[in-house]
């Protein structure tokens, strides 16, 4: 039933901002033609519920093609790699929009835990197995608290509490403070 109550949200919610979204997807998508060469969209595997491995989908903030240096590597602000448009995306989250296609096809909600890359999740696994139980979400409960400013394993200690706590007003209250959260920039990138 629970299941059920959140995708009837996601649906509902994420149908409307679909619609609401559309004229801004149409310029975002224009700006980063003329910005740089390459895709506007940029797709990644990511791990989701019950460890099942899925493609997310984002705007396009780096350079296409441009190999990343690092192996276990968090973005940084000053990271060569992105670009002037995908400088604004990252500050505004508006990179994210995209996932609500996600949302729409079933593989992430409005609300969850931040979908990780595959080694990512294979850390989180032992201490935070739970986090696995829900699907990603575009925004999540470590997103209006942490983002950022900790570490992997405090940001999942707080993925496993909103498991544990979920319920229909808590994605509200998520979904509601959401957006002051994104404003006021904090911790969008992790300490250098």
């Amino acid at each position: 039933m629970a299941a059920a109550v959140k995708r009837l949200m996601d649906l509902t919610i994420g149908l409307a901002l679909c619609v609401i979204a559309l004229p801004i997807v149409a310029l975002i998508a224009a700006a980063i033609k003329l910005d740089s060469p390459g895709p506007v969209f940029f797709r990644q595997a990511r791990i989701g519920l019950h460890f099942e491995p899925f493609i997310m989908v984002k705007f396009r903030s780096l350079h296409h093609n441009m190999p990343d240096p690092h192996t276990h590597y968090e973005m940084q602000e000053d990271d060569p790699r992105i670009t002037r448009v995908g400088a604004l995306l990252r500050n505004s989250s508006l990179d994210e929009l995209p996932q609500l296609c996600n949302v729409i096809a079933g593989s992430m909600s409005l609300v969850g835990p931040r979908p990780l890359v595959e080694w990512e999740s294979r850390e989180t696994l032992r201490r935070h197995a739970a986090r696995f139980e829900v699907k990603p979400g575009i925004t999540g409960l470590s997103q209006i608290t942490v983002r950022n400013s900790v570490d992997l394993d405090a940001r999942s200690d707080v993925d496993v509490e909103y498991v544990r706590r979920w319920s229909p007003l808590l994605d509200l209250e998520v979904l509601l403070r959401t957006p002051a959260y994104v404003f006021s920039r904090k911790a969008i990138y992790p300490d250098a």
